[in-house]
């Protein structure tokens, strides 16, 4: 009887993290065509803390993190052999034991705006709630309309769908990606361009975590990286990561490949009320990503402490 390698791709149990995590199976049969059959490739839902509070926001309880802490430990333990993420779930900081060098190439990072009423953010009624769970899209949205509410509408796309539905909210915004990644892009009321609402780092973008040395999964998950969306999120990553940035800190970050090899990189931080904003832009060759990003994280903390806008940590 001949033995047949099977690994195991850890992910949550949400329909979009596992239709992300169907992606990435699709994506290495076909790039091992041949020489890697379907059932060598296990699906393994891991319930995370992130998913079980629904009621509070992620910066009451820990963190974006939450979403990924029991994944991680499973991965440390050889439970299961690499792991799935939304990469803007991600903190910039990785356990040591830990890497994500394989980025599957970004889908659209824009945010689409929901509203029960069928009208776009501009033609809000004043004094209208949008409920969002992100204080990103909280102080934009603040920032452009002050006459609006926003408060929090947590749970998964399904979820904040049925909420909207419901009338708990006038209005929600949800990431575009993963309505196209569920096929629901029929609910959208208005498709918000990155100069009116500025994404979240690394939205749209699926990132591979695995043990760091762990080759034979280094050498599986080579073929499936994007290099132009890798350089993309490390610019992003990195200009969080001199922010100390968390999702409790309204910060947003958007890079797109312009001029052949030029990453454009512009960045935001707001304070958490909208009625602070601070932006930050630049270019660079793509070689330089992380260096852009870092650059620009370091304006946008000068200008923050400057008025004394208090990073949340």
């Amino acid at each position: 009887m001949t033995f047949v390698k099977t690994y195991k791709i850890g992910t949550r149990g949400s329909p979009l993290a596992l239709a992300q995590a169907e992606e990435t199976r699709t994506r290495l049969l076909a790039a091992h065509e041949g020489a890697l059959e379907p059932e060598q490739l296990e699906i393994r839902v891991i319930k995370t803390t992130g998913d079980r509070i629904q009621d509070r926001a992620l910066s009451e309880v820990g963190g974006k993190g939450l979403f990924v802490k029991e994944i991680e430990e499973a991965l440390i333990s050889g439970e299961i052999d690499f792991a799935v993420h939304s990469m803007k779930d991600m903190e910039t900081e990785l356990s040591p034991e830990l890497i994500i060098d394989c980025i599957l190439p970004r889908e659209d990072a824009r945010d689409a705006f929901i509203s029960a009423s069928g009208k776009s953010l501009a033609d809000l009624p004043s004094g209208s709630l949008v409920g969002t769970a992100s204080l990103r899209r909280q102080a934009q949205i603040l920032n452009r309309r002050p006459d609006l509410k926003v408060d929090i509408l947590r749970g998964s796309v399904e979820t904040r769908l049925r909420k909207l539905a419901e009338g708990k909210a006038d209005a929600t915004l949800l990431a575009l990606a993963g309505l196209k990644r569920l096929g629901k892009e029929d609910v959208i009321t208005e498709l918000m361009h990155v100069d009116d609402m500025l994404p979240a780092v690394a939205q749209g973008a699926i990132g591979i975590e695995r043990r760091l040395e762990d080759e034979e999964i280094a050498a599986l998950l080579a073929p499936i990286n994007d290099s132009v969306s890798y350089a993309r999120i490390s610019c992003e990553r990195a200009m969080l990561a001199v922010l100390d940035g968390s999702c409790r800190t309204p910060i947003a970050g958007y890079a797109e490949l312009v001029d052949g090899n030029m990453l454009d990189f512009r960045a935001s931080v707001l304070a958490t009320d909208g009625s602070l904003r601070f932006d930050a832009s630049g270019q660079a060759d793509i070689s330089e990503a992380i260096a852009l990003g870092e650059r620009l994280g370091k304006e946008l903390k000068v200008q923050a402490e400057d008025a004394n806008l208090t990073f949340v940590l």
